[in-house]
């Protein structure tokens, strides 16, 4: 797992063209979004150790993987989760405030292990951002790495990797800006063979780009229309990737 983390600083730390390497610096580390932490609130570690019995048990064939506004399927989207998601025997891997090395700890950590899902949809990277401001390159470079633990973990499972969905009211908020580039970097991560990517993002903006609090009440989590439109955006992609 090191040389991976080590291999993926190139999204994050490579010189620019003509640009002189830098030079080595005892105090540089490995940027926290590829760092794995586990998550120590008791709530959050209950609900980890709760998807190693799902994983153990191999009975999901559909995994939504990712933060809080994944876990809001069961709130706010529950009766869309019910309705659409429920009869492809999915489960919800979704723990409030996860950041991209959150996630790569709970893959380290028996997440997946002995599941065998036909389909993940991951869609994480907001927390890396309103936590830390992290650099776009930081955020998608940990994405990459959840992508590759999940193919060395499933190799025959497929992933539907979603570009981060926008935050902050308006478009020229410093946090949309820097969700737009992230979803910038993350097309090249699909092979569109395994890993396929798409950006829903418009579909919870108005004409003008800003956000509703009839869609996004905090400018940030979904409202139950919120995950209506989730739900239609990508449910015929699922039905596709599912057969």
């Amino acid at each position: 797992m090191k040389r991976l983390l080590l291999s993926l600083l190139c999204l994050c730390a490579s010189p620019a063209p003509g640009q002189d390497a830098p030079k080595p610096d005892a105090a540089s580390t490995i940027p926290a979004a590829l760092t794995p932490s586990p998550r120590q609130e008791p709530d959050n570690a209950k609900r980890h150790l709760s998807f190693n019995e799902i994983s153990k048990k191999g009975e999901a064939k559909l995994v939504f993987l990712g933060d809080s506004i994944t876990r809001r399927w069961e709130t706010d989207g529950k009766d869309q989760w019910a309705k659409t998601w429920a009869p492809y025997q999915a489960a919800n891997f979704g723990i409030g405030g996860d950041r991209t090395e959150n996630i790569l700890w709970r893959l380290q950590n028996g997440n997946y292990d002995g599941l065998k899902p036909k389909l993940t949809v991951l869609m994480i990277g907001t927390n890396n951002t309103g936590h830390r401001m992290d650099p776009a390159a930081d955020t998608a470079a940990g994405i990459k790495a959840i992508l590759e633990a999940l193919r060395a973990k499933q190799p025959d499972m497929k992933i539907l990797l979603l570009g981060v969905f926008p935050r902050g009211e308006k478009p020229t908020d410093p946090k949309r800006l820097r969700t737009n580039e992230i979803n910038a970097l993350l097309p090249p991560l699909a092979d569109n063979k395994n890993i396929f990517f798409q950006d829903i993002s418009t579909t919870f903006l108005q004409p003008d780009g800003t956000l509703t609090k009839e869609i996004m009440p905090d400018f940030l989590h979904l409202s139950s229309k919120g995950y209506d439109l989730w739900t239609a955006a990508i449910a015929p992609r699922i039905k596709e990737l599912m057969e």
